[in-house]
């Protein structure tokens, strides 16, 4: 395989567009950055800053402008006290933090703001082509900020993205899924559902591309309860230099990014050992070059050019392999069900009888309220509700919430994965809120174990399936002759579980 440009870099994960209580939303800031402690590297809690066009109250709009008047004040005030807490806290973690805000705008889409430091400044321009100029000034300033457009798919003129105002120069990437729905196309799984409105195809990544803009692509949550990472949302994935902020925002800039909605997928994409976000020479076979580890089984992964699928990778032709003495797996372990809107606590550990743990990924949610409108009941002081710490090699320590499911389509469980290396005949223990479960790894790896902790409606856990590594971790080769006329590649990763990524475009021609 040709993966020589992803050697020197590493894979990170952040949420760059969510919300808590500093504009409008649930949640203090020291509860968002605590959260997004627990499973991202890098984070911007976005305030609501301002609406240009918002329109004039009426009586069945008031409450809406009311609450984002408010909020657009209490930001505004607070930004000071933002930027030092924002401060104090890179200073005494290891994730990454930026400053970011985000403006509204009916005509022409919802833009997010990000500073590369924590110096940055409110905006308030009045529409985006004003604020496309207020940010080239800031860069040649030596002020570096960018932009990108967010739940873009939403009909252009009801706040969807205006293609014909998007400046490649300012906004290097595009958000393309979130708690909104996914604009890849304005057909999928993860539709609009907002009560702002369904997806317009001229709003969607595909037409985009289409019309000749290069950019790369990232997801977010959007989440408006302090909980940046909220697992099923969003996530971002940057192949970085390192660890450092200079180097995450190189990442950013050169578009070596993709989009999760949920489970952590490390994607590679290269093209002639060009990596995605990228440009190829025109014309002679292109040599695709794909690798990808999940946390969870992989059901295909398309190679799309100029929007249609061109080859599809699918089980079928993957060489399975069976288990050995020695495993590597993935060992998740999912907590709640039971009474809807019910407080349930969970303490536990878990641990392994031999082996060790490689790596671990919680898949905790934050609570789904979005606008003030929506009733906070049940909302807790503090939106910090779930934490985890390894305790040595071979065990962790979770502390979380649930609330059971709010619907029979709504999933609010808690979860946390463990990639592991261990002996076939090894153990998977569990302490869980007193009681003790013991589940041998042959069996997981046969299926999943779920067990009620009480009497129905009863809150449960469930051990999810043991994967093996040819179902989670693929690298795949293919070679292309198109035509004369290619544009860009891009590649999408869809799991068993009804995850997906999307890698940034590779575009053809200078």
């Amino acid at each position: 395989m040709s993966l020589d440009p992803f050697r020197q870099f590493v894979p990170l994960i952040g949420d760059l567009h969510n919300h808590c209580g500093i504009s409008y939303g649930h949640g203090s800031l020291d509860d968002a950055l605590r959260n997004a402690a627990q499973r991202l590297d890098f984070v911007s809690v976005t305030g609501h800053a301002s609406w240009p066009d918002m329109p004039d109250p009426n009586d069945s709009n008031q409450n809406l402008v009311a609450f984002h008047t408010e909020g657009f004040a209490r930001l505004a005030k607070s930004w000071p006290e933002i930027r030092e807490q924002t401060r104090a806290f890179a200073k005494s973690h290891s994730i990454v933090p930026f400053l970011g805000f985000e403006m509204h705008s009916l005509a022409d889409g919802d833009i997010t703001i990000v500073y590369r430091d924590l110096d940055g400044d409110l905006l308030d321009c009045d529409g985006v082509p004003a604020l496309q100029r207020e940010l080239r000034s800031l860069n040649r300033s030596g002020h570096p900020v960018l932009a990108f457009p967010h739940h873009i798919g939403y009909r252009r003129g009801h706040r969807g993205i205006n293609w014909d105002v998007f400046a490649d120069d300012v906004f290097p990437l595009v958000e393309i899924a979130s708690m909104h729905g996914c604009s890849e196309s304005d057909e999928g799984s993860k539709p609009f559902l907002h009560t702002m409105g369904p997806a317009d195809h001229k709003s969607t990544m595909r037409y985009g591309l289409a019309q000749g803009h290069r950019f790369g692509v990232i997801a977010s949550t959007d989440h408006h309860s302090a909980h940046p990472g909220s697992y099923g949302h969003g996530l971002a994935g940057v192949w970085s230099t390192d660890r450092s902020r200079e180097a995450i925002w190189e990442a950013l800039l050169a578009r070596r990014t993709w989009a999760m909605t949920g489970d952590r997928i490390d994607l590679q994409f290269s093209i002639n050992g060009v990596a995605m976000g990228g440009n190829i020479a025109p014309g002679g076979e292109n040599n695709v070059d794909i690798a990808v580890e999940a946390g969870s089984p992989i059901d295909c992964v398309d190679v799309i050019r100029d929007g249609a699928v061109i080859r599809r990778f699918s089980p079928y032709e993957i060489k399975s392999a069976q288990a050995g003495d020695m495993v590597r797996t993935k060992i998740t372990l999912e907590l709640g069900w039971g009474p809807r809107n019910a407080r349930y606590p969970w303490q536990a550990k878990l641990g392994l009888s031999e082996g060790r743990i490689l790596a671990v990924e919680p898949r905790f949610r934050g609570r789904e309220i979005v606008s003030p409108t929506d009733s906070a009941d049940g909302i807790p002081d503090t939106c910090f509700e779930s934490e985890w710490q390894q305790d040595d090699q071979s065990s962790i320590s979770l502390n979380t919430v649930t609330y059971g499911n709010p619907t029979n389509t709504t999933q609010a469980t808690q979860a946390i994965c463990m990639d592991v290396e261990m002996p076939l005949d090894g153990h998977v223990h569990a302490q869980i809120n007193g009681r003790n479960f013991d589940v041998p790894l042959r069996r997981l790896l046969q299926g999943s174990v779920a067990e009620p902790m009480a009497d129905m409606p009863a809150t449960s856990i469930r051990f999810h399936r043991a994967p093996l590594p040819h179902e989670f971790q693929w690298n795949l080769e293919w070679t292309d002759k198109p035509g004369p006329d290619a544009g860009y590649y891009y590649v999408r990763v869809r799991l068993q579980n009804g995850h997906f990524a999307w890698a940034s475009p590779i575009f053809v021609g200078a």
